[in-house]
């Protein structure tokens, strides 16, 4: 099967010889919901894919590689992750491996570091993580303030991130400031008041962390409206660290993601299952703090949308690797290779409501990884090997 697009510029490129190419679009290749094309090829026309199909096939372009045999998959889609911060919680980590349990306080030491650090620092911390990421294949990265918890450190922190990424989320209610720590009615006037103001110009979404020890439903409510009046999009931390009215919050509010969903009722997988906010699973924070896993397996079976991402913070889960989230998922999470590299691309691109990343058809940003592996199973049957060999990012070979 092939599929084409209009071509719109002077300069194409084949990559050819791919042994397996993930497209994500059931109506190619064998019909699976991940659209996996054997012996394939891709072509890209400036920022975007003109065409994909077997390889013998292929259209004649101005450029050619060789993926000698080796798969090919989307770019990584990381919709969740908190890159704004100064310093590291290593003690913290020792600390709970040693058996003490993590808790929502424990971001108030990077409260700390963060407010400390100077604008280039964060900023430099910010590219460093993303380029880290980047090398492992993700192309798309959403990223959070929440360790400012002042008007003007968490407007300097998005500030930051929107220098680096289009994918901003306000996070001012990642936990009540400690200043205001007796008074959380205060914070939450804060947050949807003169901080909003401040923040709302630099972010695309608003975020809570609905959860004992951070915000109840009613005040996560009033902040996630708040923000929707300023513009912006919802999304929840919702459930993560016990049962909670986070997943149904979200659903109510019609939020792209209801994100770690680690304690389910079966009324918050109903939920799930008859909407579209996306249920997206953070395999790193339950390895780095020992938690009970999320159960993919049962929301996949309600019909949920579920989404893999790394939740890339100093705290609860110090990864950037979307390819170890992979290797977790299926390990530990019951789902299979196809769903978890669907999740970490295609589901990801859902939880952030894009449509022109997460899959390689037509029309789609030319973002592609090349495996060092003949097919994308190999992401969960090698886990922590490197085995990114090449990435494109809007028709560009980055590495």
């Amino acid at each position: 099967m092939t599929s084409a697009t209009t071509r719109t510029s002077t300069t194409t490129t084949a990559i050819t010889n791919i042994a397996a190419l993930v497209t994500n679009d059931p109506s190619l290749g064998d019909g699976s919901p991940i659209g996996l094309i054997q012996d394939a090829a891709v072509v890209i026309d400036g920022d975007r894919v003109l065409w994909v199909g077997e390889s013998s096939k292929a259209p004649a372009t101005d450029n050619a590689v060789d993926a000698g045999g080796r798969a090919a998959v989307p770019g990584f889609v990381d919709s969740h992750s908190h890159l704004v911060f100064a310093g590291d919680r290593t003690q913290e980590f020792n600390a709970r491996m040693s058996g003490r349990p993590y808790s929502a306080g424990g971001i108030r030491t990077t409260v700390a570091a963060t407010r400390a650090a100077t604008d280039d620092e964060l900023s430099a911390n910010v590219a460093k993580y993303l380029a880290e990421g980047l090398r492992q294949g993700t192309t798309t990265q959403e990223t959070k303030s929440g360790y400012g918890l002042t008007v003007a450190d968490e407007a300097r922190a998005l500030r930051v991130a929107s220098r680096h990424t289009d994918e901003v989320t306000y996070l001012g209610a990642h936990i009540v400031a400690p200043e205001l720590a007796d008074d959380p009615a205060a914070y939450v006037d804060l947050v949807t008041g003169d901080m909003l103001d401040a923040c709302a110009p630099y972010a695309r979404w608003v975020d809570v962390f609905c959860e004992k020890g951070a915000f109840d439903g009613d005040q996560a409510r009033a902040i996630l409206t708040a923000g929707r009046a300023k513009g912006l999009q919802p999304r929840v931390h919702a459930n993560q660290l016990s049962y909670g009215p986070g997943v149904r919050l979200a659903v109510e509010v019609d939020a792209a993601s209801a994100d770690h969903c680690t304690h389910l009722t079966d009324e918050d997988v109903d939920a799930l299952a008859h909407s579209r906010t996306v249920a997206t699973l953070l395999p790193g924070a339950e390895f780095s703090t020992r938690a009970p896993w999320p159960d993919a397996r049962r929301l996949l079976d309600a019909g949920a949308t579920v989404a893999l991402s790394t939740d890339c913070n100093p705290g609860s889960s110090f990864t950037s690797s979307m390819a170890f989230c992979i290797a977790l998922a299926v390990r530990d999470m019951g789902m299979t290779p196809d769903e978890a590299i669907w999740s970490a691309t295609a589901g990801g691109a859902a939880a952030l409501r894009r449509t022109d990343v997460g899959r390689l058809t037509p029309g789609a940003r030319a973002d592609l990884v090349l495996l060092d592996a003949p097919s994308h199973v190999h992401l969960a049957y090698r886990p922590g090997v490197p085995l990114t060999w090449g990435v494109w990012r809007s028709g560009e070979r980055l590495h």
